[in-house]
């Protein structure tokens, strides 16, 4: 259903539906900052998830990371919210249906970082001493520590940025990994050392933003194009197709990531690993003319004939037997 209201300069307010979280927060008020300097007042409104409110359960076990969209969609589709902005990474690569992605804002940094409770010098995945414990909420940075660093003592997390920091000063563990991209929306100077994202790969839209809107609002899509960057969107696309073409969720080892190569066309890159990490399939595309979902697509087939299904058919029934 679309909004009657007007858009631009002196139009009514926009109300902006996100998590409580501190990262949620930062990350929605810069979005709200950059549609107010377009005229437009903006009210945020916080609604708490069911990803939220399940701290100490797995996301896998419980349905995914789609659980950090639930209630605000269903505020979406009720009319309370005009648009909600979201991780990328947290947002199933198909969306239900009344739903649309009217804009992705410029990537952030895509890459994971390791922040130790020691310095540590040169690559920092090296670094570690054997048999470091090393905390982290993904499923697939577990599979990458562990395949490339078998040696160390890897266990999950869950918490916020601030609790999992806590948790690493405390001596829960020697070091921990995280997204770069939360850190630098939330200015914190943590001594994070950056890992390489063509050896250590991200998630699928890592480090972008989604801004979501009711199916069919053009109003509000057409303000929040002010904010839309064709290259991120590209991207996402490509990493997305990717995951959706393997049928895959967060319940299982999957990273991709779209990068520009030396001549300046879209690369991609995919992976799908054994929750143990000691299988990992990968590969890489160009993006042709074919376009960034086409890419997306062929990488995933050509995983799947190497038998990728039956590394996913299996990290699930892992995850679901814990």
């Amino acid at each position: 259903m679309s909004d009657p209201r007007p858009v631009g300069p002196g139009a009514a307010r926009l109300r902006l539906g996100t998590r409580g979280s501190a990262l949620a927060l930062a990350q929605s008020g810069a979005i709200a900052r950059r549609v107010e300097a377009t005229g437009v007042p903006v009210e945020s409104v916080v609604i708490r998830t069911s990803g939220d409110k399940l701290v100490d359960v797995s996301l896998a076990k419980v349905g995914g990371k789609g659980l950090f969209l639930k209630e605000i969609e269903e505020a979406l589709a009720a009319g309370e919210v005009d648009f909600a902005v979201h991780s990328m990474k947290d947002v199933p690569a198909e969306l239900p249906a009344g739903f649309a992605i009217a804009a992705v804002p410029e990537r952030e940094d895509v890459r994971d970082v390791i922040v130790a409770r020691e310095p540590l010098s040169g690559d920092p995945l090296e670094a570690l001493s054997r048999g470091a414990r090393v905390g982290t909420g993904s499923l697939r940075r577990r599979a990458l520590l562990r395949s490339l660093r078998p040696d160390l003592d890897v266990v999950a997390m869950r918490g916020n940025v601030d609790t999992r920091l806590r948790k690493l000063r405390d001596g829960e563990f020697d070091a921990i990994v995280l997204a770069s991209a939360g850190l630098r929306r939330l200015s914190l100077d943590v001594g994070a050392l950056p890992l390489d994202p063509r050896r250590f790969l991200p998630a699928p839209g890592q480090g972008a933003l989604a801004l979501e809107v009711r199916a069919g609002d053009e109003r509000t899509s057409e303000l929040l194009s002010a904010l839309h960057d064709p290259a991120a969107l590209a991207a996402c696309e490509a990493e997305r197709a990717f995951l959706r073409e393997l049928g895959a969720s967060c319940q299982v080892p999957v990273a991709a990531h779209a990068r520009r190569d030396s001549d300046g066309g879209l690369r991609l890159d995919g992976l799908v690993a054994s929750l143990d990490g000691r299988t990992v399939l990968r590969d890489a595309v160009d993006v042709g003319p074919g376009g960034a979902r086409e890419a997306g697509a062929r990488l995933a087939r050509a995983l799947l004939e190497r038998g990728a299904r039956a590394i996913l058919d299996e990290a699930e029934r892992e995850v679901g037997s814990v």
